[in-house]
């Protein structure tokens, strides 16, 4: 029986991980906001089984199993469905990194409670680093690795994902799953560049807003204000990864695979009223929810 997300925290008491000072005030206000957060919706979900995710879902709903509205049960089948898609998104991501293997190094930039980088593991065997600016994430991921008695392949830790500590060339693949939006893409992509090996895989999935829409919507604005960040245009992330050597294999749509999953989250007791403006967002054609995939030249 592994621990609860209630479990690893109180575990956790004092910070295991080396905190460096942040580089800019702005650094400083993002560590803290994830420092304090502890929204049920991250951490609910991740009691399912041990997998602790900060992103979203894609996927039909099954709605076989989420069964009666009426049953007493629903609430715990539908909060064990939201877990199933945001997983299910986490694996997309994986597939499109490509063939890994054991020996190679994965890097999770913005890797949260790590529940990618645990299934990255699981899946490929290899490597994986993990950074956060928040102190409090990394020791929560770093102690669920050690539940797991994977830590000497899984590791968590402080740092700016614009400066890792990792040599230039010595990862396979890396990633951002919805961790892009906290920084200036051409700095983003400038290190995941140097740190890829040449053939290297960098996937992304993201939130952007439409060009063709104008501007950044109301609806997207909210987000931005909801989560302390700035989301960039799809045009952005194509134009910064042309400026830093990584060239697109793979430009997915995942707005349609990602709206059931904020419905059926609008029902649930998780709310954390952010969703209208996703739901409103994506129906409208402002905002949208996309993977690339591109190849280090």
């Amino acid at each position: 029986m592994f621990m609860t997300s209630t479990d690893l925290t109180a575990a956790a008491g004092t910070s295991s991980v080396f905190i460096p000072a942040p580089v800019t005030p702005y650094q400083g206000d993002i560590a803290r906001y994830w420092d304090r957060e502890a929204r049920p919706v991250n951490l609910r979900l991740g009691d399912v089984d041990g997998l602790y995710h900060h992103h979203y879902g894609i996927g039909d709903i099954d709605h076989a199993a989420l069964g009666d509205t009426e049953d007493s049960a629903y609430e715990k089948k539908l909060i064990a469905e939201l877990h199933r898609l945001e997983s299910a998104q986490a694996e997309l991501l994986l597939h499109h990194l490509g063939p890994i293997g054991r020996e190679d190094t994965l890097v999770d930039a913005g890797c949260g409670r790590g529940g990618s980088m645990v299934m990255a593991h699981q899946r490929f065997g290899c490597k994986v680093e993990g950074v956060t600016l928040s102190a409090k994430q990394a020791d929560f991921a770093n102690r669920r690795a050690q539940e797991l008695g994977i830590e000497d392949h899984v590791r968590a830790r402080v740092c700016n994902m614009l400066g890792t500590p990792f040599e230039t060339g010595q990862a396979a693949g890396s990633w951002n799953n919805e961790s892009s939006m906290y920084v200036d893409l051409h700095d983003l992509f400038a290190e995941h560049s140097r740190v890829l090996k040449v053939g290297g895989r960098y996937v992304t999935i993201t939130g952007c807003w439409n060009p063709r829409y104008g501007q950044p919507s109301k609806w997207v604005s909210q987000i931005n204000a909801h989560f302390e960040c700035n989301i960039h245009s799809r045009r952005e992330y194509l134009r910064a990864m042309a400026d830093n050597r990584l060239v697109p294999q793979a430009v997915i749509d995942l707005t349609p695979d990602t709206l059931p999953y904020w419905e059926l989250r609008a029902t649930s007791s998780l709310v954390t009223g952010i969703e209208e403006a996703f739901i409103e967002s994506y129906k409208d054609g402002s905002f949208q929810y996309v993977l690339i995939a591109a190849d280090r030249v």
